[in-house]
């Protein structure tokens, strides 16, 4: 069995060459979402981990995260398409369609 039952890998990256995450408020997003899942009592062994992650290559459809091992990608803009996916992906194991790329 896995340590984790799954990662939210949400970009941070922030490029001054071209659109990224960060512009949107990524980091301050990743840190709303740690900070719920903790809240949520479904972080750690056995639940979700939350980690920032550089350059996911998906700049233009940013911010965007990535939920594995399921492999879906999300683009999010607030805490509540956040809590959205926190609560039915991450706890439920089910797919938000509206915020699928």
């Amino acid at each position: 069995m896995s340590y984790y039952k799954r990662h939210l890998f949400m970009c941070v990256n922030e490029r001054e060459d071209k659109a990224c995450c960060q512009d949107h408020g990524a980091a301050e997003l990743r840190t709303y979402a740690k900070t719920k899942t903790k809240e949520l009592g479904i972080s750690g062994q056995g639940g979700v981990r939350v980690n920032q992650a550089g350059c996911l290559d998906r700049c233009d459809e940013g911010p965007v995260a990535v939920v594995y091992p399921d492999g879906v990608w999300y683009r999010y803009s607030n805490e509540a398409d956040l809590d959205e996916i926190i609560t039915k992906h991450l706890m439920q194991g089910e797919i938000v369609e509206r915020l699928k790329i």
